[in-house]
Formats: C-alpha cells, sequence, structure tokens
C-alpha cells in the first residue's frame, strides 16, 4: 500500500491559474494523494468555483487572506488532522511532471534520514531555465541564495545534493515530523518562513535534500507584482516590507554568535543599498516600508506555530 499524501494548495483570486496546476496534478502517477485546496480569502468567488469543476478536492475556506503560512498550516492540519502519512505543499502558479512525486515519496522511503524533499524546479515560461537548482545559507554574511537560477540544466543540477534549506514552492515532509517541528511561522506571512521551517527540521538531525529526478514547472512572481508600473514600480512596497524584516528576524534567530560581526555588517551594507536605491529613485513609499521592517525586525521575533496536534507545546 503507497503511503498517503495530502497535496496542499493556496488558491487567493487565481482561478485560471489553480485550475491550469489542479488539472496538471491530475495527470501524476501516483494514486494515493488527495489534493487540498485552500481559499484564502479570495472575494473573486474562484475557490467554489474550482470546487464545483473539480469536485473531488477537498476545499478548505478561510474567511480572510491569512498568507503563505497561514493558508498553508490549515492545508498541513487537515493533513495532520486526517491521517495523512506525508504533505505535498505546492505553489499553485506550477505545473508537474507525472512522475514527480513518485520520485519523492520513493526517495523519503527510502531515506528515513531525510526530512524534507524538493524537486528541481524550472521556469514554466523557458522550460530549459532553472528556477531553483538547490538553496543555500551563508552563516558568516547572513546570506540566503539559490543554484542554478536562470540557468541551463546541467550535469551539477542533476545530481542529488543535501542543501541548507528547502524552498516554499515545492517540498514533501512527513506529517510525523510537522508534530514535532510545528508549522510554518504565522506572522512571518509570506517569505523566508520556509527557511524557518527547514532549519528546524534540520536541527532535529534531518537532512534537507534536492531530488535531480523529480521535476515541476513555476510560472514565479505571481502574487508580488501589479500588471503595471507606476511611480514605485512593480513590487508592492509590502513585498519589500516583508522580505527585511523577516530577513532580519532570521539572522537574529539563527545567526551563531561567532558569526554575528560579519553577518550584522553584510546585511546593513545591503539594506543601506535598498534604501539609498529608493531615495535616488524617489520611491519613498518603498524607503518606508523598509525602515518600518528594520523597526519591526528588531523589535520583533519568529513566533512559533505548535497546534493541538503537535508532539510539544
Amino acid at each position: 500500500m503507497q503511503p498517503t499524501v495530502a497535496i496542499i494548495l493556496v488558491n487567493w483570486n487565481s482561478f485560471e491559474v489553480t485550475n491550469d496546476c489542479i488539472i496538471s496534478l491530475k495527470e501524476i502517477q501516483y494514486a494515493a494523494h488527495t489534493i487540498v485546496m485552500v481559499d484564502n480569502g479570495s472575494t473573486d468567488g474562484s475557490g467554489k468555483q474550482l470546487k464545483q469543476l473539480h469536485p473531488e478536492i477537498v476545499l478548505i475556506e478561510s474567511a480572510t487572506n491569512q498568507g503563505f503560512t497561514g493558508g498553508n498550516n490549515l492545508g498541513f492540519e487537515y493533513s495532520i488532522k486526517q491521517g495523512f502519512d506525508y504533505s505535498l505543499l505546492l505553489n499553485n502558479d506550477t505545473f508537474v511532471e507525472p512522475d514527480f512525486l513518485n520520485h519523492l515519496v520513493n526517495y523519503m522511503e527510502a531515506h528515513p534520514k531525510v526530512g524534507i524533499v524538493q524537486p528541481r524546479i524550472h521556469f514554466n515560461h523557458d522550460r530549459s531555465l532553472l528556477w531553483n537548482g538547490g538553496s543555500y545559507y551563508s552563516k558568516w554574511l547572513g546570506f540566503l541564495y539559490t543554484k542554478g537560477f536562470n540557468r541551463k540544466t546541467s550535469a551539477k543540477y542533476l545530481q542529488f545534493k543535501e542543501v541548507d534549506w528547502i524552498t516554499g514552492c515545492a517540498f514533501l515532509t512527513k506529517n510525523s515530523i510537522l508534530r514535532k517541528t510545528g508549522l510554518l511561522a504565522p506572522n512571518m506571512f509570506i517569505y523566508s518562513e520556509d527557511v524557518d521551517l527547514s532549519f528546524r527540521i534540520k536541527a532535529l538531525g534531518y537532512q534537507l535534500m534536492y531530488h535531480p529526478h523529480s521535476v515541476i514547472y513555476h510560472i514565479a512572481g505571481m502574487s508580488n507584482k501589479s500588471k503595471t508600473k507606476g511611480k514605485e514600480g512593480f513590487v508592492n512596497p509590502i513585498v519589500h516590507y516583508l522580505n527585511q524584516r523577516n530577513r532580519i528576524w532570521l539572522l537574529k534567530k539563527y545567526t551563531p554568535w561567532y558569526c554575528v560581526p560579519t553577518a550584522t555588517l553584510c546585511n546593513i551594507f545591503y539594506i543601506s543599498l535598498i534604501m539609498g536605491y529608493f531615495a535616488v529613485r524617489r520611491r519613498f513609499t518603498k524607503l518606508k516600508a523598509v525602515i518600518s521592517a528594520v523597526k519591526d525586525g528588531l523589535s520583533g521575533h519568529i513566533a512559533p506555530a505548535f497546534g493541538e496536534f503537535s508532539e510539544k507545546k
């Protein structure tokens, strides 16, 4: 009997995008799966439309937009409470190869020391280009980075690799592990929440793996850009706020004491460059957003995400 997998999608006013993802998932070869779609406070009726079109999916409706973290946590909670063996978090703006889930589950089943695994992720607009070929963290500089971005696939991206963190675009983990670590940090809302969860899983002694034979395609950037460019540019100022605030929270939580001087200096320099750029371009709303992010980053912290299902509270 195959282990059971809950495939968790979050929809927010995105009927066409989410519909395309569900259609893609209907072609997968792994039988023991259920699509769990969280409608994250949509105002366009897309959640109910998708359920009518695909009655086999599980629909969880949230009255408000709880962000990437809150929306996916609703899916995780359902998966755990219903007794699924695994949860697969998958962005709704993705397309998948039919065998992608077989590869991930089989690898996890064969490697009990692996706590979480991600597929090889390509751009959808040009499927020859990588979007994520593995994610890493420089503790000395306090910087997160990915390898392979916008590059053609080569031999080094076709190898199994242990990585420092797993992208929230797509990952598979055991629900027994989520019971120990807790879910995505609710107050992060979006951005770097995958890094925080990855580090918590790694702290339990598990490996984080990149699987080169499991392949998906990502549209990328669906939620953070407007269709037209205003005086503040395409990217919403809240994106810069959340990115920089969460960056500081991660630094505070995970930087080893011996790396604090170099990581602090590098990030002060980096954030100063961003602020200087916005000032020169007269994008003052974004400048204020980054200033607020620094204040809130220094005063706040990443909240834990344990629920009634957790083994520790």
